[in-house]
């Protein structure tokens, strides 16, 4: 269908924004001004110009007087068509905007400018009369029969200081030009020989090999043990993508992984790849979205933005760990980039490949069904055994009052320090401690702004909220009763468990992994290389730890609080905990000398426990999933978090008792709610939630678009949908 014309030689298009707007607008666009859907444009809106994409399908007529027009065409990539059914999927499935998805795939407006072009120089095409001195003719020499040269290149390779260079130019002798940047990322290296592969690993290699050579949807399952060498067998899936000169992208939970990852990458391909991180320079986020954007870039490796990059070629998906719960975005745009990398790869028709060591249930029931093919590690490569996983019962024998290292793991500790070999002792709780309380008046210090007890972080000095961010310093005095030097710290975090390591094995070197002391690649690069040079003797870490490292002199890793995810009413926490801790458990001997596991738990009858010293993880599974399938819960139903939040707390209150009685009816719903969220109050808003429960073949988003069609607004309170969701907070 034709656009409609807006006047003589002009035409309507539809331009699609990244703003939370429930549609695109229409733009008139002169007739000499050849646009097509993908192209990136800047539009005015209101006052201002702001960039957007040239969408799909007709525009919308739009009064004559009314009509804006497109300003420029933008000089970037057009986003492709996969891409723009992509966010439309995602914008649908999780009951967002479009614009807003449209935002995460332009996340960097600068890179819809042009490259700043260089500066260089060239040799002018006739000398002007000057004294050749011995520096000044070995720049000539350099420019002679050669392209130009950006000034500080020219006067490294001439041996000279800049100024000769800028004499040069200044005297006429050097005429300036403008050069396009150098490509920043090589294409890796396919043809390098990669390392030995088991019979195992060649088998599953050669199964994603095939699948990438069908150039079709298909997603498998990557399952193997902890040292089994998933991340080799995979890389031959990427070694094949290359070949076929398409591009591949890694999807990883925790940027902390990158380090060690990207060295393996790396000594396989002889060249690294693109990262796609928060913890990029904003200079490195524009050269790597245009070399997406072009092709340029062939294998990124990335969190799960990356996702929404605008990949022009996208040949494989591969979702590393891909269990975990880092892949659940919990603002904006509510997503699980895992599945949606899943939604990704059918609409572009490519293999996706789901790799861990511990499956999530959902994608264990796809594999068992037979919608994902599963591919099998169960040994670890070389030979090594599996850790043997031992239970402390804390009740039997405890830590000595005031500690949190029992008896039994500091025994173990000693035996491995005096065999030369290192520790890892993991505890999921960031800080020095979780609470501090008043000894005199039982006063809690908590956040102004969250339901949440501040965390002491004695290394910095100060008290912070591990939800929004707020931070003090400890009072000296108690605001409840006014006693001075009254606060007691409760419970362990790192930084205690790590003053108690350092009073029971002074003479040994620690260090904490928390993502208060490595938030960065480059943070992990250290680490991981203080640890691999023997420069670390006692590891103190949380989950950021927990996976995905390869360290051969660890082989004890202690677990101090096994118990500490079973908590509150989470209906995936054993699940998790089973997840974390049995990936904790992996650390330990994954070279030639075996590794043992203690596990200090209070509770060790649970099934998480049973399932971890017995080895028993299929069976471990197998219980979860009887257990969710007689509630009804996922992967066997749906659910719908809805989340109220405002300033206001009466306002709140009557918007969730509005929408609570707009709710919809029927056999296969249940709506729970309204009530206050547990944490009720978050960076200052009140929070209320209600919790939609339906079969699983319910088409949920219909019944919640009517839902909130049905219900008034009142005030200023913000709704917020989480569909399949997995934090309950």
């Amino acid at each position: 269908m034709p656009n409609p014309r807006a006047s003589h030689g002009e035409k309507l298009i539809s331009v699609l924004l990244p703003l939370p707007l429930g549609r695109a607008y229409s733009y008139g666009v002169a007739a000499e001004l050849d646009l097509a859907p993908g192209d990136f444009v800047s539009v005015p809106l209101g006052a201002r110009q702001v960039s957007g994409v040239v969408w799909d399908g007709p525009a919308q007529p739009v009064a004559a007087e009314k009509l804006k027009r497109v300003s420029a065409r933008l000089d970037a990539p057009p986003l492709p068509e996969v891409s723009r059914r992509f966010i439309e999927w995602v914008a649908a499935y999780t009951l967002t905007s479009t614009g807003a998805v449209l935002k995460m795939a332009m996340s960097v407006p600068a890179a819809l400018l042009p490259a700043k072009m260089l500066e260089a120089f060239a040799a002018a095409e006739s000398l002007p009369d000057l004294r050749l001195t011995p520096a000044r003719q070995r720049v000539l020499a350099v420019l002679d029969q050669a392209p130009p040269r950006p000034a500080v290149e020219l006067a490294r390779e001439a041996a000279v200081g800049l100024s000769v260079v800028r004499g040069l130019a200044k005297a006429g002798a050097l005429v300036k030009v403008e050069l396009s940047p150098p490509p920043r990322f090589r294409v890796p290296d396919w043809r390098a020989d990669g390392p030995r592969l088991s019979a195992a690993q060649t088998e599953a290699a050669e199964a994603l090999r095939a699948q990438v050579a069908e150039d079709a949807f298909a997603v498998s399952l990557l399952d193997g043990v902890p040292g089994s060498g998933k991340t080799e067998v995979y890389f031959e899936a990427i070694a094949e993508v290359l070949e076929r000169g398409r591009q591949a992208l890694v999807l990883l939970p925790e940027i902390a992984l990158t380090a060690q990852w990207l060295e393996r990458f790396e000594a396989r391909f002889n060249y690294p790849p693109a990262a796609w991180h928060s913890d990029l320079t904003p200079a490195e986020r524009r050269d790597g979205w245009r070399a997406i954007a072009g092709g340029q870039a062939r294998v990124v490796i990335g969190a799960r933005s990356a996702l929404f990059l605008p990949f022009p070629d996208l040949g494989l998906i591969v979702v590393d760990e891909e269990h975990d719960a880092s892949f659940k975005q919990d603002d904006g745009v509510i997503y699980n980039a895992r599945d949606m990398a899943v939604v990704r790869a059918r609409l572009g028709a490519l293999p996706i490949t789901l790799v861990t060591a511990t499956p999530s249930l959902e994608t264990m029931r796809n594999a068992d069904t037979g919608r994902y093919r599963r591919l099998e590690l169960p040994a670890r490569h070389g030979g090594s055994p599996l850790p043997e996983i031992q239970l402390v019962d804390l009740r039997a024998d405890p830590p000595e009052r005031g500690r949190w290292i029992s008896p039994a793991l500091r025994a173990a500790m000693s035996e491995t320090f005096a065999a030369g070999e290192q520790v890892m002792l993991f505890l999921n709780r960031r800080g020095y401690a979780p609470l501090t309380l008043c000894r005199v008046c039982g006063h809690r210090l908590h956040c102004p702004r969250c339901t949440a007890w501040l965390v002491e972080h004695r290394l910095s000095g100060r008290l912070q909220c591990h939800h929004c961010g707020y931070h003090a310093g400890l009072p000296e005095t108690c605001p409840s009763c006014t006693k001075e030097d009254s606060f007691h710290a409760c419970g362990p975090g790192v930084e205690r468990l790590a003053e108690e390591a350092g009073e029971l094995f002074p003479d040994r070197r620690q260090t904490i992994a928390a993502s208060d002391t490595v938030n960065s690649p480059s943070e992990a690069a250290q680490l991981v290389a203080a640890i691999e040079q023997g420069r670390v003797d006692l590891i103190i870490g949380t989950q950021i730890i927990a996976k995905g490292y390869h360290f051969p002199m660890l082989t004890l890793v202690g677990v101090v609080d096994g118990d500490l995810g079973l908590a509150g009413g989470d209906l995936r926490a054993a699940e998790r905990t089973f997840q974390l801790l049995f990936q904790v458990a992996g650390r330990a001997g994954r070279a030639e000398r075996p590794g043992r596991v203690l596990l200090q738990t209070w509770e060790p009858g649970h099934g998480v426990m049973r399932a971890l010293a017995g080895g028993d993880r299929d069976g471990f599974l197998e219980a979860e999933a009887k257990d969710r399938q007689a509630a009804g819960m996922p992967p066997f139903g749906r659910l719908v978090a809805i989340l109220l939040s405002g300033r206001d707390e009466g306002e709140v209150d009557a918007q969730a008792r509005a929408m609570r009685r707009a709710a919809p009816g029927g056999d296969d719903l249940l709506i729970l709610g309204p009530a206050p969220a547990p944490l009720s109050l978050l960076r200052g808003r009140h929070r209320r939630r209600l919790l939609l429960k339906a079969h699983r073949r319910t088409n949920v988003q219909e019944i919640m678009r009517a839902w909130l069609a049905a219900t008034p607004r009142l005030g200023k309170v913000r709704i917020q949908l989480d569909v399949d969701p997995y934090n309950f907070l």
